[in-house]
């Protein structure tokens, strides 16, 4: 389906708008696609295309928004004063031992 640019960008906003706080939900991904697509007159069949391969990149966004929200509140303990360099640094040798 051939788009212009301004339709393209249009798309593009109303996606990120859709998109808005889903990035904890696992597989919402396509439950937006499906709400959004139509209104551009693109097929939905399209979707069934991705259907296959969002599985795999499901996982890599949550992995990307566990390692998020983890590195988010190391950064607010340290900031916070909850915790200390020492306790933020890992103990190797603890593990050795316990292996």
């Amino acid at each position: 389906v051939p788009l212009s640019f301004s339709e393209i960008t249009v798309m593009m906003l109303t996606l990120m708008l859709a998109s808005k706080g889903i990035a904890g939900v696992p597989r919402s991904a396509l439950v937006v696609l499906a709400a959004t697509i139509p209104s551009f007159n693109i097929p939905v069949a399209g979707i069934l295309l991705l259907m296959g391969i969002d599985h795999f990149l499901d996982m890599g966004r949550s992995a990307i928004n566990v390692l998020g929200n983890g590195i988010a509140t190391a950064m607010l303990s340290k900031n916070e004063g909850l915790l200390t360099d020492e306790e933020a640094q890992p103990d190797w040798e603890a593990e050795k031992a316990e292996a």
